[in-house]
């Protein structure tokens, strides 16, 4: 009986480990030095000669946002490591077909028991670079990324062209054809509102859940007042988790009498958010318990959240924690007719705090044109997806309506 040759082993087993990339060790041959997608070196407007340069150089532009930052590293790890693990081939290498299949990939990264994993330190042997499949708005935001630092590196004169751009435009044209007018008349109706927000009655309870934090010690103590300043900088500036990470004390500035907060925001856009009388307190009442003068100087660098261990920013993963935790704490407080708010609450993440301030601005009558301008949201309807009156009057309405067996009036 003729035997069956060994089935090969995958290639990541014998060539390429799964590691992030500044522990990534890439062959020669791998590099990109010779990419089939490569431009004229003579056109090169960066320091990159290799695949992973390149990438180091992309995501240097975006230093100042880490959140940004994160997203991007993460989605170019996973795509460089595919490409060179799974198509045995550079990333400068990469066609339109290749990337088709990439798309298919974060779907459903296989094989699973190589590619995912749960979450680990970056630097641990556990890492891997997916915890599973992803989803459809997750695939979204992954191919975004990766279209962003095609896109650069054409520009930069390190690729000849962005074979992922050949693939966005037909896949644009078939969304729009296959969806037809009932489904794009929803994607921007009043069907499509703002849902990650935290209502009245939930907010009261992460304000309960911080008062009732333990402040006997003085871990404690420095704990409960940063959950202050947490919550009262979430609710009355609306700031992306990243902002905070990023901006320093200083970023608060004086002008001729009023407060500002100047902040960077999405694609390194400056804007300024006006600070309340009731914001400008929470500032001072923070800084007064870190041994700080009331209002800050012009080259006041401290952190906006300062970790309670050794006094360095906090980062916008160790927020998130934070906020869990207290979220956590919040639902308990619920009453046992609340089970849908306790869910909603436990689900929670940071960027619900944004989503909780834009609304809670527009329900407290501010007008929606300053809304607009304080979320530094670009296009009106992107405000105007905060705004539920209309819906909650429809719904107040509905409530007439009964059961004739309930026998309420």
């Amino acid at each position: 009986m003729k035997k069956e040759p060994p089935a090969p082993e995958h290639p990541a087993t014998t060539r390429i480990p799964l590691r992030p990339l500044d522990a990534l060790s890439i062959p020669p041959e791998l590099d990109g030095r010779a990419g089939e997608n490569r431009a004229d070196p003579g056109r090169l407007q960066i320091g990159a000669g290799c695949d992973a340069d390149a990438i180091r150089c992309f995501l240097t532009e975006y230093d100042r946002s880490p959140g940004t930052h994160r997203i991007y590293q993460r989605e170019c790890e996973r795509l460089l490591l595919w490409s060179l693990i799974d198509c045995g081939k550079p990333l400068s290498s990469l066609n339109r077909q290749d990337f088709e299949g990439y798309l298919n990939f974060l779907a459903d990264p296989q094989p699973a028991t190589l590619w995912c994993g749960p979450k680990a330190g970056r630097a641990t042997e556990q890492w891997r670079p997916f915890v599973g499949p992803l989803s459809e708005s997750a695939v979204l935001t992954a191919m975004a990324a990766i279209n962003s630092l095609m896109r650069y590196l054409v520009d930069a004169g390190y690729l000849l062209g962005n074979p992922l751009g050949l693939i966005r435009q037909r896949r644009r044209k078939m969304s729009v054809a296959d969806a037809g007018p009932l489904r794009a008349v929803a994607s921007t109706d009043e069907v499509d509102k703002i849902e990650r927000f935290l209502d009245g009655q939930m907010w009261q309870a992460v304000t309960a859940a911080i008062e009732a934090m333990p402040r006997d010690a003085e871990r404690g103590r420095d704990e409960y007042e940063r959950a202050r300043f947490i919550a009262a900088t979430l609710y009355m500036l609306a700031p992306r988790a990243g902002e905070l990470e990023s901006h320093r004390m200083n970023s608060f500035r004086e002008e001729r009498g009023l407060w500002w907060w100047h902040v960077i925001g999405k694609g390194g856009k400056k804007a300024k958010v006006p600070v309340a009388d009731d914001m400008l307190q929470a500032l001072i009442r923070y800084r007064k318990h870190l041994g700080l003068s009331a209002v800050p100087r012009k080259d006041d660098e401290t952190p906006l959240l300062v970790s309670v261990k050794d006094g360095t920013p906090i980062t916008a993963r160790r927020l998130n924690q934070i906020l869990k935790k207290i979220f956590y704490a919040a639902a308990e407080l619920l009453p046992a007719d609340a089970e849908h708010k306790k869910e909603k609450l436990r689900a929670a993440s940071a960027h619900w705090g944004r989503h909780t301030g834009i609304t809670a601005k527009l329900d407290s009558g501010i007008d929606e044109r300053f809304v607009q301008k304080d979320a530094r949201h670009t296009d009106a309807r992107t405000t105007q997806r905060y705004i539920h009156e209309e819906e909650e009057r429809w719904h107040d309405e509905a409530q007439k309506q009964r059961l004739p067996w309930t026998g309420r009036k």
